[in-house]
């Protein structure tokens, strides 16, 4: 198996968390990938299951290469890390515009 390059890894965990906090989907997804973490190779077997929802979001190419990045935690915390980077940020602009 070849491991991604380190910028096509960051270019994927960039996309899939700006998708998921542009589609208010971050809380959820949160929730997944810590339940992931203690089975993160297994788990990232059973994204096989989610292609279809995850398609919409990645091409075929990005989504197999996705899956192999989440078989590594560290990748998985990195996720995880951007998703609440994006969604404190989209959180504090809302705030900032509220008041």
């Amino acid at each position: 198996m070849t491991e991604e390059p380190a910028s096509e890894g960051e270019r994927l965990i960039n996309k899939v968390a700006e998708s998921l906090v542009k589609r208010r989907l971050a809380v959820p997804a949160i929730f997944l990938l810590e339940t992931m973490k203690p089975l993160s190779f297994i788990a990232s077997q059973g994204l096989l299951a989610l292609e279809p929802f995850i398609s919409s979001v990645l091409s075929i190419p990005d989504y197999q290469a996705f899956q192999r990045l989440l078989e590594d935690r560290e990748n998985l915390e990195r996720l995880l890390q951007r998703i609440e980077e994006l969604e404190d940020k989209r959180l504090g602009t809302k705030a900032k515009r509220d008041h």
